[in-house]
């Protein structure tokens, strides 16, 4: 007589709708939150998580891109002196870029002129 091997659990080849996946990513990236535990509570590896994550922002780049006609130019400010800062016009953002420099971004900066900026300091 021949010996069967019967496997319990999950199916392997599972289908997930767009509304599911954008639910798990939202649970396993809001804030507090620790992809591994969302990842066993749904049976699914952390590297599924990661894709689906990478895919979607992969869709949200083509989106912008397309819906951008070019390069724009943010606000600056250049401050001389001893780079002492006035209350009127303290930067929503500062990134420090070493060796002293900064990158300041005002709240006045629109998030096309933002998102600019920073892909430039790529």
């Amino acid at each position: 007589m021949g010996q069967i091997t019967v496997f319990s659990g999950p199916e392997r080849r599972r289908r997930w709708s767009d509304e599911e996946r954008l639910q798990i990513l939202a649970e396993a990236f809001s804030p507090g939150a620790c992809v591994a535990d969302v990842c066993r509570r749904h049976d699914i590896s952390t590297s599924l998580i990661y894709t689906w994550r990478g895919k979607l922002r992969e869709v949200h780049a083509d989106a912008e891109c397309s819906s951008t006609n070019g390069p724009g130019f943010a606000e600056a400010v250049m401050l001389e002196g001893d780079g002492e800062r006035h209350s009127h016009m303290a930067p929503a953002i500062v990134v420090d870029l070493g060796r002293g420099k900064q990158v300041s971004i005002f709240a006045a900066a629109s998030p096309e002129q933002v998102t600019a900026a920073l892909k430039a300091l790529r």
